[in-house]
């Protein structure tokens, strides 16, 4: 087992969609970090957050957050706000949402279509600690 295949392996991922990108960016050997960093995008007053972002992956080689989403394009509304206010807050900060729809492609093209069959339809809303 490389290296690689262990970090996979070791990541505790939020979604199989998740697992699936780091397999893929795993195969190109594209270097990426689970989670690495998380956003303030809201304070109260007292200057405490309120609310934040954490972006599923980094890529340091390309300097580029990427961001997962398998919801349906009308839940999604959140998860694109707090991306814009991403954006306005730290303009220097490049971003990329990957949406089921871009998932899904990707995954058929790397020969993934177990992986995803399982974005597909209503089961996409789960996380596997739901299951």
């Amino acid at each position: 087992m490389s290296l690689i295949e262990n970090q996979v392996i070791s990541t505790q991922f939020s979604h199989t969609a998740e697992e699936s990108f780091a397999k893929i960016l795993d195969y190109y050997g594209v270097e990426w970090q689970y989670e690495p960093r998380t956003f303030a995008l809201e304070w109260d007053t007292y200057g405490k957050v309120t609310e934040a972002f954490t972006p599923d992956f980094y890529l340091p080689q390309q300097n580029l957050y990427i961001e997962l989403t398998t919801l349906r394009p009308k839940l999604s509304t959140r998860k694109n706000r707090k991306l814009n206010r991403l954006q306005e807050l730290y303009p220097d900060v490049n971003i990329k949402l990957f949406k089921r729809r871009d998932l899904r492609s990707l995954m058929i093209k790397f020969g993934l279509e177990q992986e995803a069959e399982r974005i597909q339809g209503g089961d996409a809303q789960v996380l596997p600690s739901d299951r």
